[in-house]
């Protein structure tokens, strides 16, 4: 059960910040989401760092000098993966004019709801081999470790979910249908989390290269779309300042709880 309530955690988060397009009558202002986008990109990378690059490390110890190989072959697996569904995938970042990806006919906001999906997958994925590891014992993850990553992206995912909810909102869908929007985002996370649960019980020895792939998938995300929209026109300082805020919160939270 607890390993149950740790995945569906992150979830819950994104589903709460949804529902605040029934309490706020229109989108974010500028500033705040760039404060929100920089503090979940904050959150990301402490979390590839902490509860997920170091622990693939720590697990490789065997290795001796070589124990980075592991991480270093997952990580660069996982930019690898995102930068397939990057191209594979067509959806709309947040105040981007154009659509990336293959050309298609999907609606604005079915695209923008692809764009939150595509970087919910390795947070899912991380969620789930974090679990994994607590279950199989062999990644020296505690309960209370896994339970602070969890912690961190439901934090982070809160807003997430009102950034996508409140514009399908102003783009004239129902509260209704904009709060399913937000929710449906983020329902990846759970599943991706289940199944990389189910898939790293089976294949134990490779869950240094699982944990170090959700930390390369997650830190492209950061890189390739967060921080770009964190930083871009001016106030960039305050995407900043939120970042070193994420970033300590997730820090905080792996060592304190781990």
């Amino acid at each position: 059960m607890t390993t149950f309530y740790g995945i569906l955690i992150p979830f819950l988060g994104t589903t709460l910040g949804a529902a605040c397009v029934f309490f706020l009558r229109r989108a974010l202002g500028d500033r705040l989401q760039r404060a929100l986008t920089g503090f979940a990109a904050g959150v990301m990378v402490a979390a590839s760092v902490w509860s997920l690059l170091i622990p693939a490390i720590d697990q490789s110890a065997a290795l001796g000098r070589l124990s980075f190989l592991p991480a270093a072959v997952g990580f660069w697996i996982g930019v690898a993966f995102l930068l397939l569904l990057d191209r594979v995938i067509p959806h709309l970042h947040r105040n981007a004019g154009q659509a990336e990806g293959p050309r298609t006919q999907l609606q604005r906001t079915t695209m923008m709801i692809l764009a939150v999906t595509l970087h919910n997958i390795p947070e899912g994925m991380a969620v789930g081999v974090v679990y994994a590891g607590y279950l199989t014992g062999t990644a020296q993850i505690s309960a209370a470790g896994a339970l602070a990553l969890s912690l961190g992206i439901a934090i982070q995912n809160f807003p997430e979910g009102a950034i996508i909810s409140l514009p399908l909102r102003a783009e004239g869908q129902s509260r209704m249908r904009a709060f399913a929007g937000g929710v449906l985002s983020g329902i990846v996370e759970p599943v991706g989390a289940v199944l990389t649960v189910l898939a790293a019980r089976f294949v134990a020895p490779a869950l240094p290269y699982l944990l170090s792939f959700a930390a390369g998938a997650m830190l492209y995300v950061v890189v390739e779309e967060l921080i770009p929209e964190m930083s871009e026109g001016k106030h960039s300082n305050i995407g900043t300042i939120f970042f070193a805020v994420g970033f300590s919160v997730m820090m905080i939270l792996d060592v304190s709880l781990g």
